[in-house]
């Protein structure tokens, strides 16, 4: 009998856990390595007082790519956890008597533009056209590439449509030339938030997030995003791959350009191969010799981070009836913030901010008559973080939370914990303690993230939201059986 292949991974989110898969399915002896004492990276959930918090991810979009994952393997997502469409998907909140919320149908969204600004309706329908297309061949075609060599980019049907794919558009500008009112302005610029770069800097190829968020819906996993970890773990499982807890790397064996052990706190692992699917720049520059690194220190200073996040994990023992699942407060402008992000990197003096409710559509993340919260504020990666800055932006946001439902609600919060750039750096070695990766820039786009293979390693690869195809669940999932089959056409030759 032939020893099967033995591939270790270094982290259990998304892309670690795709890729598990992936190569388990192939026949490869799989071992994933997580560091915390519960899998899923930045999907964890913990539960509290009778309440279950996700703790990072809280946007089902873009279903077709956990169904395609899914596919691969001959099953649904519906065979691992329960979907249900949100309608509304979201509710935008410009202040207390002035809400936007976005419906399921498009036909009802393209009335409600037609409402808003005249003459918008059909605008959007020839934007969403142009979305839909980026989309496809975005999504379906070009995320898919391992963005390896220049080459990919050249072929004759991804050539001819390079310029509806409007790379090098401003999406700000893109936006503006459909609509005039502020307020679609801003709903139409919000997904770019995911991309981590202002709407000047992002490509209007990013209006494919448009499509997704607007068109094809917002959608939500019954229990909680855990509920998607949960079953993509339990499908690695299925397929033969081991998972190890408390096991964070500490370094590795190399001989020959090759890593043979992976070293963990737990003990050494022999390997023919590895997937790092941890964070790229603290395996690249903590745990691999200098020899071996892919970039230097001074490469990553010089690159454009998405934000951290400063979030609050609420149980509040009463109902709270003017909030939707999703509630975007954009009751203060966006440029100010973003400016604060992006360009003076500081705590902002005017935020906006995000507050999920899941106990809207889902009982069982809270205690009958109670509201499950999560506040999310985007803020500059690295920036200064203590207990007193907390708590004052606490205050501040619960203030316009209780403007905008018109109630009191400090006094029934019954549990709280609050999470921020200091958290992320401790629980996944973040850089700088992000929370999404790197922005999506022109810069910083396709080819010209940084490499998901090591380049003096013949047998180590990266995977996640510092490699291609970028940040956010969907393009992790992605990542992650790109990387598998990278590995599975190594062995092949």
């Amino acid at each position: 009998m032939i020893n099967k292949k033995k591939i270790g991974i270094i982290g259990s989110g998304f892309a670690g856990l795709a890729s598990s898969a992936v190569l388990a399915q192939n026949n490869f002896d799989v071992h994933v390595f997580e560091k915390n004492s519960t899998f899923g990276g930045r999907a964890r959930q913990f539960s509290a007082q009778g309440f279950a918090f996700d703790m990072g991810p809280s946007w089902y979009w873009m279903p077709d790519v956990f169904e395609k994952f899914f596919k691969r393997f001959g099953k649904k997502p519906e065979d691992y956890y329960e979907l249900k469409k949100l309608d509304p998907g979201f509710q935008m909140i410009f202040n207390e008597t002035e809400t936007i919320e976005i419906p399921e149908s498009f036909d009802d969204l393209c009335a409600l533009f037609e409402s808003i600004e005249s003459g918008s309706a059909d605008k959007l329908k020839k934007f969403m056209d142009e979305a839909e297309y980026k989309y496809k061949v975005g999504v379906n075609d070009l995320v898919y590439l391992p963005g390896l060599s220049l080459g990919e980019l050249m072929r004759f049907d991804l050539a001819k449509g390079v310029f509806k794919l409007q790379v090098f558009t401003s999406f700000s500008k893109h936006v503006k030339k459909f609509f005039k009112d502020p307020r679609l302005i801003s709903l139409m610029e919000f997904p770019i938030l995911f991309l981590g770069a202002m709407p000047k800097n992002t490509p209007a190829l990013y209006s494919l997030m448009n499509y997704a968020g607007l068109k094809q819906g917002t959608y939500y996993p019954i229990g909680g995003f855990a509920k998607v970890i949960q079953g993509m773990k339990t499908l690695a499982e299925e397929q033969g791959v081991k998972f190890h807890a408390d096991s964070a790397v500490e370094g590795f064996d190399i001989k020959n350009k090759y890593v043979n052990t992976i070293n963990t706190v737990k003990g050494n692992n022999n390997v023919d191969s590895v997937i790092a699917a941890a964070d790229y720049n603290h395996v690249d520059q903590k745990l691999l010799p200098e020899e071996f690194r892919n970039y230097n220190e001074a490469y990553w200073e010089r690159k454009t981070f998405a934000p951290s996040s400063l979030l609050f994990y609420l149980g509040v023992n009463k109902k709270l009836p003017k909030l939707k699942h999703h509630n975007l407060f954009f009751d203060e402008d966006l440029t100010p913030h973003a400016i604060d992000i992006y360009e003076k990197k500081r705590w902002p003096n005017k935020p906006l901010f995000y507050v999920c409710c899941p106990s809207k559509t889902d009982p069982t993340v809270a205690p009958e008559g109670s509201e499950n919260l999560f506040f999310l504020m985007p803020v500059a990666p690295g920036i200064e973080d203590t207990n007193e800055i907390r708590e004052k932006y606490y205050k501040l946001l619960l203030k316009r939370l209780e403007n905008y439902v018109g109630e009191k609600i400090e006094d029934h919060i019954v549990y709280k914990k609050s999470y921020c750039v200091k958290d992320f750096e401790n629980d996944y070695n973040a850089y700088k303690g992000n929370a999404y990766g790197l922005a999506n820039t022109l810069s910083q786009t396709a080819n010209l993230k940084p490499s998901l293979k090591n380049k003096k390693l013949k047998n180590f690869l990266y995977a996640g939201q510092l490699t291609v195809p970028g940040p956010g669940v969907p393009p992790s999932i992605i990542s992650g059986q790109v990387a598998a089959e990278q590995i599975i056409n190594s062995f092949k030759k």
